[in-house]
């Protein structure tokens, strides 16, 4: 690293703290804290939605499997989050935003205890929270390894450095910060991206390079499918990504609940979409060009960083570093953020009464100290990870496997064609799920395409036939999923979303 690079990533840090800062001043109240009050356009929703969706296991596992595969990761990484997210424009935003705007909903489980029962909605609260302790200490640990290898900071330094500035701005300034760091990280990510389409450009004789590297590259590189990522699992992708992207990964319901209202919670999403469908694109092209480029890795998963270093000029090295950082961090400060909201509105309220009754500014000091509290329980976690035995394979399988059955009964149950399914359903499908997964993957050495599938299906199926056999309809029910399915519902006096 040169000293420009230094400059660039230490610039990177700074402006991410003084967003913190000017985020704090914002914040005057839970809900700002966790919706943003309701007053983040729609542009900022579809960008922070965007940049909360990835991390840096992008450059490093998703670069491996291009080095080795070619284009099926874009299809089965983000082509099916960008149709997942197009979606949820049309069912799932505008209901999220009116538990918010009607309800006064801060966390996307606290309408559960409603829905279905405080004993469901605790149920998906805790196995939720703790899949997601796992899940951010392997972001941090992806993100400590890119730090080591570019500048020989050690792993528990690098985990600390970057846990402790994104702890700092998305403790002080809640959704606001989020966002905001999300958006100046997408530039710094746009200009590091595009900095490195440039450079790879200009080694394969120009940008015809797009449609003419394919018959260099080795057979099937072109191919949308492989043996091992094969259709139906492309298929049940779009099924987990559509569930995940819309509420099933919490942290992005909090963009759909953060709008000023369903349309623009609709316009947030159908622009993540396209990022989605768009972006990922320009980030991959040198990575699907990687075999040409710093050929015989015995690494893959180095690719991008071993370009990096090869090929970038001082200066534009810290940059593409900082971009790295920047999709890391975003999740990361995004999932403490909604992890946060679950916690103290839904898990604290149900075990201590008087926080049942806290005042604005109890509620917001509790906020933050479990923003607090939950970050650096993940880079503990994260500093483990290689004791742990390889907890960045694992925790990919399990968020993709494991969102289904916890996505199931939070995003079908509102919907009206969901009416009849109820607690029993919700928890018989939400542990069929947990114990299919189980099988799959420890018991019976399962295919991805299984291990990914079986459990998704089984919640679905459980959930929905247990729905029909076993309905358990009820007006108060009626009354919520009418009352988020469509503006001009009229709003009921009480509120419907938190039991009595």
């Amino acid at each position: 690293m040169h000293a420009l690079d230094w400059s660039a990533l230490i610039g990177y840090f700074v402006l991410m703290l003084a967003i913190g800062w000017w985020s704090y001043r914002r914040v005057g109240d839970v809900a700002d804290f966790f919706t943003a009050g309701g007053g983040m356009p729609w542009w900022l929703t579809g960008i922070s939605h965007h940049m909360s969706g990835y991390s840096a296991v992008m450059f490093v596992a998703y670069a491996g499997v291009a080095y080795t595969d070619g284009v099926t990761v874009y299809f089965w990484g983000f082509a099916s989050i960008g149709i997942g997210v197009a979606i949820g424009a049309w069912v799932f935003a505008g209901r999220w935003n009116r538990l918010r705007s009607r309800l006064g909903v801060a966390s996307v489980l606290e309408y559960l205890a409603t829905r279905y029962d405080v004993p469901t909605q605790q149920a998906l609260a805790w196995s939720g929270s703790l899949l997601k302790i796992f899940d951010i200490g392997a972001k941090w640990f992806a993100i400590a390894t890119l730090l080591n290898a570019f500048t020989g900071i050690s792993y528990v330094w690098g985990i600390v450095l970057t846990g402790t500035v994104t702890l700092a701005y998305c403790t002080a300034g809640g959704l606001w910060a989020d966002a905001m760091t999300d958006l100046g990280q997408f530039v710094i990510q746009a200009v590091a991206g595009i900095a490195m389409l440039w450079v790879v450009f200009d080694l394969l004789g120009g940008p015809s390079a797009i449609w003419t590297i394919w018959d260099r590259l080795p057979a099937g590189h072109l191919s949308p499918v492989t043996e091992d990522f094969t259709t139906v699992l492309l298929l049940v992708y779009v099924l987990v990504k559509t569930l995940e992207y819309n509420g099933g990964m919490w942290n992005l319901a909090h963009r759909y609940m953060a709008a000023p209202s369903t349309r623009e919670a609709k316009r947030g999403a159908l622009l993540s979409a396209g990022l989605y469908m768009v972006w990922p694109l320009v980030l991959m092209f040198p990575m699907f060009a990687a075999p040409l480029l710093v050929p015989g890795l015995e690494d893959p998963t180095t690719a991008y960083a071993e370009m990096t270093l090869t090929l970038l000029p001082a200066g534009l090295v810290g940059l593409v570093l900082a971009g790295f950082f920047s999709h890391t961090m975003a999740m990361v400060a995004s999932d403490a953020n909604a992890i946060s909201a679950v916690i103290t509105r839904d898990m604290i309220p149900a075990m201590v009464a008087r926080a049942r009754h806290w005042t604005e500014a109890e509620g917001l000091r509790a906020a933050r100290i479990t923003t607090l509290s939950f970050i650096v329980l993940t880079m503990v976690v994260a500093t483990q990870a290689q004791n742990l035995g390889g907890v960045l394979t694992i925790v990919v399988s399990w968020v993709a496997a494991l969102m289904g059955p916890i996505s199931i009964p939070l995003l079908l149950g509102m919907l009206p064609q969901f009416r009849r399914c109820g607690p029993r359903a919700a928890l018989v499908s939400w542990a069929g799920g947990l114990i299919a997964y189980g099988i799959v993957y420890y018991g019976l050495d399962a295919t991805q395409t299984v291990t990914v599938a079986t459990p998704i299906l089984t919640s679905l199926v459980l959930y929905t036939g247990l729905g029909l056999l076993v309905p358990e309809r009820s007006a108060e029910t009626d009354r919520l999923i009418d009352l988020i399915g469509r503006d001009d519902a009229p709003v009921p006096t009480g509120d419907p979303a938190r039991p009595a």
